[in-house]
C-alpha cells in the first residue's frame, strides 16, 4: 500500500486489507549499533525523500545518497562498501527473508512510516462485487480503519508517495490515533502532530490532521518542494 497513488484509476477499488505487518522502517548497517552509532558524515542510502528528510532531522550530519535497485541489489551495494548503512521498509525485508540483516528498527516516535506501509491492499474492478465478497473474509477491520485514515491524510495534502510526508494510524479500543508529518527536504524543518478520534471518523481525522499541518506551514513546504523537484502532485 505504501506506493499506491492517492487516487485510484477509474474502475478500480480496494476491497480488503489483511492484518498489517510491522510498519516501521529498518536500518541495516555495516557497523555495530544503530543510527545513533553511525560515525559523523556517514553515508546512508535510501530511495525515499520521506526517509531522507526524517533521517536528516535526527542526524543533520549524515550524507544521504540515492539507493536504487531491488532489495538484493541494495543490500549488495551496502556489503560492497558503497554505504555505511541503508534504510528500507522492515516488512519488505521480512517478507523477502532478510530480517536477520536488520540492525535496528526505527521507532515510530523517530521516523513515521509511509502511508500504508506494511499493509497489503487487495484491489479489484469496481463492478466485480462477487470477487470482492470472496475476498472480504481476509479483511482485518483495524487495518482497514488505519489505512483509510492515512490515505485521507494523503489525499487532503495532495501528496504523492515521493514527497517527504508521512502518517501512521494506531487503532485500539474503538479509537484511532493518527500521527503525521511534513518536512523540508533537508530535514531542517518538520511539522508534526497527532489527532485522536472514534474509529468511525477515521477519514475525517485524516482530513483534519492534514488541514492542521497545512495551516502551520506544510502548504508552503510542499509548494516549494513541488516547484524545486518538479514532482507531480497526487502521484
Amino acid at each position: 500500500m505504501k506506493d499506491l497513488p492517492a487516487h485510484l484509476p477509474d474502475g478500480l477499488m480496494l476491497c480488503s486489507f489483511p492484518k498489517r505487518e510491522d510498519p516501521r522502517d529498518a536500518l541495516i548497517s555495516r557497523h555495530k549499533g544503530g543510527l545513533s552509532h553511525l560515525r559523523p558524515n556517514a553515508k546512508v542510502g535510501t530511495s525515499s525523500l520521506r526517509r531522507a528528510a526524517q533521517l536528516l532531522h535526527l542526524r543533520p550530519d549524515l550524507r544521504i545518497e540515492a539507493l536504487r535497485g531491488n532489495v538484493d541489489t541494495r543490500i549488495r551495494k551496502l556489503d560492497q562498501g558503497e554505504f555505511d548503512a541503508i534504510v528500507l521498509a522492515g516488512a519488505g525485508l521480512k517478507r523477502l527473508g532478510f530480517a536477520e540483516r536488520i540492525t535496528e528498527y526505527m521507532g515510530l516516535d523517530r521516523i513515521i512510516p509511509a502511508i500504508g506501509q506494511g499493509v497489503l491492499g487487495l484491489e479489484v474492478r469496481a463492478e466485480d462485487r462477487e470477487i470482492a465478497s470472496l475476498l472480504a473474509p481476509l479483511n482485518e477491520p483495524s487495518t482497514e480503519v488505519a489505512v483509510r485514515a492515512e490515505r485521507a491524510f494523503l489525499r487532503e495534502l495532495e501528496g504523492g508517495c515521493q514527497v517527504p510526508l508521512a502518517a501512521h494510524a494506531k487503532v485500539s479500543n474503538g479509537r484511532v490515533a493518527l500521527e503525521g508529518m511534513v518536512a523540508e527536504l533537508d530535514g531542517s524543518r518538520m511539522i508534526r502532530d497527532k489527532k485522536v478520534g472514534e474509529y468511525q471518523d477515521a477519514e475525517r481525522i485524516g482530513v483534519e490532521l492534514a488541514r492542521d499541518l497545512l495551516e502551520r506551514g506544510a502548504k508552503e513546504i510542499l509548494e516549494r518542494i513541488y516547484k524545486e523537484t518538479r514532482l507531480p502532485r497526487n502521484s
